[in-house]
């Protein structure tokens, strides 16, 4: 289960599989997602009027495309530094490589830069560099 970090309208994924090799997925891999939970946006009432403007694109059920962008695994930078999340997360993205979401909110590392994934990093609120926790041996 993983978090989703963007205003697609989904809140928690759940992997289904990995589309670079068979293991576990690592920051900047592309995996594919099924929805468990999605957001209450756009429900049209008993008037026939939305709720709010704004329409969920996913809804829970759907199968999507997605980028890891957290892990609660310790990765080892090349320079030594070991970074870890306090979450797994994820941001949804179409077939082409577009995210799905006009907005991410939260952090992401600095690996999706170097995986070219500029896409999903235009899309960002906050970039950090090094992570949330940050152990140098």
């Amino acid at each position: 289960m993983l978090n989703c970090i963007d205003n697609s309208g989904a809140t928690v994924v759940e992997c289904i599989a990995n589309m670079k090799m068979k293991r576990h997925a690592r920051i900047g891999d592309r995996i594919i997602v099924v929805v468990q939970k999605s957001r209450n946006l756009g429900e049209v009432g008993p008037g026939g009027s939305a709720g709010s403007n704004t329409a969920a694109k996913v809804r829970r059920g759907d199968i999507r495309h997605a980028i890891v962008v957290r892990t609660a695994k310790k990765v080892q930078r090349p320079d030594g530094m070991v970074v870890k999340f306090n979450d797994n997360a994820c941001a949804l993205i179409g077939k082409n490589g577009e995210p799905i979401g006009t907005r991410i909110n939260g952090q992401l590392s600095s690996f999706i830069a170097d995986d070219n994934q500029r896409s999903v990093m235009d899309k960002l609120s906050i970039y950090v560099a090094a992570g949330t926790c940050v152990i140098r041996y």
